[in-house]
Formats: structure tokens, C-alpha cells, sequence
């Protein structure tokens, strides 16, 4: 890596000049990072708004899954078989559900290299267990914390590597040059938060050949979120710079804790805890689910299916599935606006209204599973005790006590399953930009608990060795990179000055008011129920947000300047997902992955329940289940869409000696692959 310094207008900037540029410090991102070095391409650098903030490293659950081919006992599995699991989620490419599949093993056997403590018996097999639209037992955890131990992992290597880290960056613009198929990206800015007080305000200029983004999902969107607070997202970045977009309309939504982010999956919900509504000031203690189930029996038992049966799927919400109890979640909290807590100290009690809870009232899928774990104790704290005590433990590293005080609850996003698309190489339509990660879309509408952790490692890996085989040059010099991005550079300057300039207006839009009107709208109609009759007009009303945020957002300092580009992004961000969920609507989209949609013609998940929640479920056969909407913006920053046919599975040549040919003759990595 060289650094220069250019003058650009009336200052001077510094220029890092570097092979590939991270944006982003998660496990993707990281991956990236050392596979690169890995393979030779020693001229490598991230930069990071905080290290070790995001997702990867501030997130997890009971026992947090990564998704694999199967490693033990006698039932035979293959990357076909895998990937025709993950393809039959809907709306999920073949090509690249093969290689996500392919890859499976080698990544995860990387991270065991690294010290990954994935467990495994005496024998060396490494067990798994079914996880959530899994039919194979291909689920495996290092615990609570697993995405964190990966993350971990990666950083000692990052660290031993040597690879450069720009930490309190704030990557605020993606550079490009050409255009339409020819697009590419050539470096970006981003904000040094130590040096705002510099002429430059802080701005530092990467000359790059090449771009890995990973910086994860949209956290930023919703009030109701498990995403840590430093994962805010940044996909307006690529939005702005031309990427194309798809799938963004399934996010996955689900039961989480709200003082301590948390998904409350797996053993929180197997234990079968007393679920519990109280006012807002904590009074009026109800048992709210009681008046929704026949029998303690079914209720208690859709409860303990909520373990791996997270997140929520409408398809599980009739017949008293375990998805109702979401919706009666929901109902309590955003329409009642009461509080919902799980408590650990009593077991489930029918108020009068039914039986009193009983172990043996468990279905007996539910009752086998706590028997064979030996958890058939008198409490849910007991139960949790001893299958998880570092799921108690957990809590009680952050202050809460499960063993002395309920647990606050509300359905929250927890991870988008669409984003940019890219090439079986990872290859936006941008080139040399790199989306891995979350930012990447990979996933459809129905995916297996742990594969994102899967897909992360699986094409941060397949991009590093693209780049390493494709894209090696070296940037072009400084002075010609400043005149190729110059005009570019000047723009978000001059947004920056502005933004100072109208923050000496006691009138100005303020970046925390961006984002509070963003999360409203999102929460209201963009996240686990999307009312056909609200989300046009709200799609209407983001866009005249955006607007109105580039014209009078104000900062009261250049040290300010962070979170109005941030707010900025996600202002760009909400409207395009809305645009995606509004076609969606419009084309006829019903219920499906982990959403509802209204439908006054279809069916009440459960009597008692308002019309309101009456809906139909999408079927396969569907318009909108045969294709995927891909969306961005073109060059004059208008909104294109188009529904694209999901490519289906396909069957390479295998043959030996004519993969051994391509191989050593170095055909197997792609020139000019696009997404």
C-alpha cells in the first residue's frame, strides 16, 4: 500500500492507494481479508467504522447455528442434496445455492483451523442437529457466541497477518468510473472520526482496484431490532454507486429480547417459560396467551416449537402453530402498546381460564426431547439450568438475572435475507465490487437456521480467490486516480459543508430525526405485517423524507458529519425497500417467508383474534414466487425494477480428467462472469 497526498479543489487530501480495499470488520469481511493474503495478494486493507461493533461479533442466541454438510453418523448427504435444500427455500438461485453448498466444508474446516471450538466426539466426527428448514442434521454451534468466536479467530489472523486495519473510518462513498455494464469501482472516501477538524474535514480517499463490501444488514431500519447498536448498515452506499439489488422484501423477523439484544431461540423457548403482559409502567400482569390456545397442552407446546421454529413464517401461525405466539406478541406490544416479558421462574399457569401447566401435557416430540435431555425439572430456570447454563450466563453478563427477574420481549428484525446480487464469485453488476456477507442476497424467502454464517465464509472466500486470480493489478497512480474521482470527491465534500453550514439553523433536520421517522415507517408497514392500503403512500412519504434530508439535514460540527452520511444512506436505504415491498403488493405478493400481509378473504390464524389479522398464504404457483424482484437506480438516480426467473440448479461436468484440464490450465475462475 502507498499514501499519497492530492490536492482536489481548494485542499489537500490523503490517498491510500491498495489492491483491494474491506469495507467492514465482521466475519465476512475478515475472511476476505486473510483468504486474500492467503492466496498472495499481500496488498490488502480494511477499513472500519469501529472494529468488532457489528453483527458478527455482538450477536448469537441460545446456541448460535452454523450450517454445513453433514460430518457424522450414518445418513448420507452430498452438495447437491444440500443445495437443492437451500434452493427449495424459493426464490434462491441454483448456481449459487451449489457453490454456497460446495463450499460448505472447506470453510468451515478453515475456521476450525483457526480455532474455531466447533465440537465434535472422540472419534473426531463433528455432530450436528436440525435447525429450522433443515431436513438433515447439518446444524452445528460453538455456543452462544459462535459468530463472535469466528469473528474472533479471524482477527488473531488479521493481526498475525499484518493486514493493515483503518479503524474510526466511516466509508461514506463508493468512487466509480464508466458506465452502464462498464461501471466499476475505482476507490472511496470515508471519514477519519479522529481528524474532522482538518481543512479536509476528515475525508481520506482510497485508490483501489477492487471492492469487498461487508458491511452487513440494515440494522439501522427498524425500532424493533436485535441487530446490535453498531450495525447499522450501509447499503445506500452500492444503491448510489449503481449496484442492483433483489429479495430485498425478506427480512426474517422473530422474538428477541429488548434491554440486551438477543434472539430468545432454541432452549429460551424449549424450557417452555411463562409468557406475560404488563402495561407500560409494569402493572396489570396478564397471561395473554391463554385466551388464544384450546389447552395448556397446545399452548405450552407451540411455545417450546418456537425453539426451532424462530423466526416468524406465517405458515406456522394457523392451527394454534408456534408462529401465533409471535403474532399475540405483536398484538400486545405495537397495536395494544403493552409490554411482553418470559419469565423463567414459574412455569405457565392457566389463570382460570385453562389447566395449569404440566410436563406430561407436552406434545410428545416436546416431552421426548426434554426427557432425552434430562430436563424434566420442576421450573423453565431448572430446565434451562441444565441444558444451557451459559444461556443464563449470558444474560447475566449484561445484569439481567433469569433466575430473578422476567425477560423483555418484542418481535425484531434480526436479519435480511435479500441484498446486492452478485456473480457465482461474488461480483456485483458493479464491477470489482465485492457485496459478502449479509450486504450480499443470497438467501430467498426460506433459508435454514445458520446459513448466512455459512454463506459469509463461503463467498468472502470465492471473491478473495477471484480477485486474487482476475484482479491483482496494482491501482493506478494517485494523480490519475484524483483526476478520474475528482468531481465525485468535490460532491460529498460539498454536501459536508452544506450540512455544517445549515446546522447553524436551530430549524434543521437533525440526523437523530431522520432516523426516528425512518424506523417508524419501517416498524409500521416494512416489517412483519405489510398492510397493502399503507405501504404506497409510506413509500411515497420515504422518498420526500430523502429529499428533504439532502436539502435541510444539519450538523452542529464536522465531527457530526458521520451520522448525517449515515442517516443519509439510510434514508436512501428505507425507500428503496419499501419500493421493493410496495411491487411486491402490487404484483399480487401474499404471505410468505417470515411476513404477513393482510388479506380480509383469507384466514384468522386463531378465533378472537381481530380481522385484521386475516390473511392467505402465497403459493409456489404464484407470479411472484417464480421470479425475484431485482431493483436499484439507474444512472439518473431513477428506481428500476425488474422480475428476473430464478435460475434453476445446475449440473456441471464432473468428469475428472476435464475439471483436472480446466484446473491446471486456469479456467475454473471466470474472466468476465457476470450476476
Amino acid at each position: 500500500m502507498k499514501t499519497n497526498a492530492v490536492r482536489i479543489g481548494p485542499v489537500s487530501y490523503p490517498v491510500h492507494s491498495v489492491n483491494t480495499l474491506i469495507v467492514g470488520s465482521g466475519a465476512a469481511g475478515l475472511n476476505a481479508a486473510v483468504r486474500l493474503h492467503g492466496y498472495g495478494q499481500r496488498d490488502v486493507a480494511v477499513v472500519t467504522e469501529r472494529f468488532g461493533a457489528g453483527t458478527s461479533n455482538n450477536s448469537g442466541s441460545d446456541k448460535q447455528t452454523y450450517y454445513k454438510l453433514s460430518l457424522a453418523g450414518d445418513r448420507p448427504d452430498s452438495p447437491f442434496e444440500m443445495a437443492r435444500d437451500l434452493f427449495a427455500g424459493g426464490s434462491m438461485h441454483g448456481d449459487i445455492a451449489l457453490a454456497e453448498a460446495q463450499g460448505s466444508l472447506e470453510a468451515f474446516f478453515h475456521l476450525v483451523g483457526l480455532g474455531v471450538p466447533f465440537p465434535h466426539d472422540r472419534f473426531g466426527a463433528f455432530v450436528g442437529y436440525k435447525t429450522d428448514h433443515d431436513p438433515r442434521q447439518r446444524a452445528t454451534s460453538a455456543g452462544p457466541l459462535t459468530s463472535a468466536l469466528m469473528f474472533q479467530a479471524l482477527a488473531r489472523e488479521v493481526r498475525r497477518r499484518r493486514i493493515r486495519v483503518f479503524d474510526r473510518h466511516e466509508a461514506v462513498a463508493l468512487l466509480t468510473s464508466g458506465r452502464g455494464a462498464a461501471k466499476r469501482v475505482v476507490g472511496a472516501i470515508a471519514l477519519d472520526r479522529r481528524k474532522s477538524g482538518a481543512a479536509n474535514l476528515g475525508f481520506v480517499l482510497f485508490n483501489v482496484r477492487n471492492i469487498v463490501l461487508a458491511t452487513g444488514g440494515p440494522g439501522g431500519l427498524y425500532e424493533h431490532s436485535v441487530y446490535p447498536e453498531g450495525q447499522t448498515g450501509s447499503h445506500g452506499l452500492a444503491f448510489e454507486a449503481g449496484a442492483t439489488a433483489h429479495n430485498l422484501t425478506e427480512s426474517q423477523f422473530g422474538l428477541a429480547s429488548t434491554k440486551f439484544r438477543w434472539n430468545v431461540s432454541g432452549t429460551y423457548q424449549q424450557v417452555v417459560p411463562r409468557y406475560i403482559s404488563t402495561d407500560s409502567r409494569g402493572g396489570d400482569e396478564r397471561e395473554f396467551l391463554n385466551a388464544f390456545f384450546p389447552d395448556m397442552g397446545r399452548l405450552a407446546t407451540a411455545v417450546f416449537l418456537k425453539g426451532y421454529q424462530w423466526p416468524f413464517d406465517p405458515r406456522k401461525a394457523l392451527d394454534q402453530g408456534s408462529s401465533l405466539v409471535d403474532i399475540l406478541v405483536y398484538e400486545e406490544t405495537v397495536v395494544k402498546g403493552r409490554r411482553v416479558f418470559l419469565d423463567f421462574r414459574r412455569n405457565p399457569s392457566g389463570a382460570g381460564t385453562l389447566d395449569d401447566f404440566d410436563l406430561r401435557m407436552l406434545a410428545p416430540e416436546a416431552y421426548g426431547y426434554l426427557e432425552r435431555s434430562g430436563a424434566l425439572l420442576p421450573k423453565p430456570i431448572d430446565r434451562l439450568r441444565k441444558m444451557n447454563r451459559p444461556a443464563i450466563e449470558l444474560y447475566k453478563a449484561h445484569g439481567i438475572d433469569l433466575a430473578r427477574e422476567p425477560l423483555e420481549v418484542a418481535v425484531c428484525a434480526q436479519h435480511n435475507n435479500g441484498g446486492f446480487k452478485g456473480s457465482i464469485w461474488w461480483e456485483s453488476d458493479v464491477r470489482r465490487l465485492f457485496p459478502v456477507g449479509e450486504v450480499n442476497g443470497t438467501h430467498g424467502v426460506y433459508r435454514p437456521g445458520g446459513s448466512a454464517l455459512n454463506a459469509g465464509q463461503v463467498g468472502s472466500a470465492r471473491a478473495a480467490l477471484f480477485i486474487a486470480r482476475r484482479g491483482a493489478e496494482p491501482p493506478p497512480p494517485a494523480d490519475r486516480f484524483a483526476s478520474l474521482v475528482g468531481s465525485q470527491v468535490l460532491g460529498k465534500r460539498g454536501l459536508a459543508l452544506a450540512m455544517i453550514e445549515r446546522g447553524k439553523v436551530p430549524a434543521a433536520l437533525s440526523p437523530r430525526a431522520v432516523l426516528a421517522e425512518i424506523r417508524g415507517r419501517m416498524s409500521a408497514c416494512g416489517a412483519a405485517v405489510r398492510d397493502p392500503a399503507r405501504v404506497p403512500a409510506e413509500t411515497g412519504r420515504a422518498w420526500e423524507l430523502r429529499r428533504r434530508a439532502h436539502r435541510t439535514l444539519g450538523v452542529r460540527s464536522a465531527g457530526e458529519l458521520p451520522g448525517a452520511f449515515k442517516a443519509l444512506d439510510l434514508a436512501l436505504t428505507h425507500a428503496l425497500y419499501l419500493e421493493a415491498i410496495a411491487e411486491y403488493l402490487d404484483k399480487g405478493g401474499r404471505s410468505r417467508g417470515s411476513f404477513l400481509v393482510p388479506d380480509p378473504s383469507g384466514d384468522k390464524p386463531a378465533p378472537g383474534l381481530g380481522d385484521r389479522w386475516a390473511f392467505s398464504l402465497a403459493s409456489p404457483d404464484d407470479p411472484v414466487s417464480r421470479s425475484i424482484l431485482e431493483i436499484g437506480l439507474d444512472a439518473r438516480g431513477r428506481v428500476r425494477k425488474a422480475w428476473v426467473p430464478v435460475r434453476p440448479l445446475p449440473a456441471p461436468d464432473s468428469w475428472f480428467e476435464t475439471v483436472w484440464n480446466d484446473f491446471l490450465e486456469d479456467r475454473i475462475v471466470g474472466k468476465e462472469e457476470r450476476p
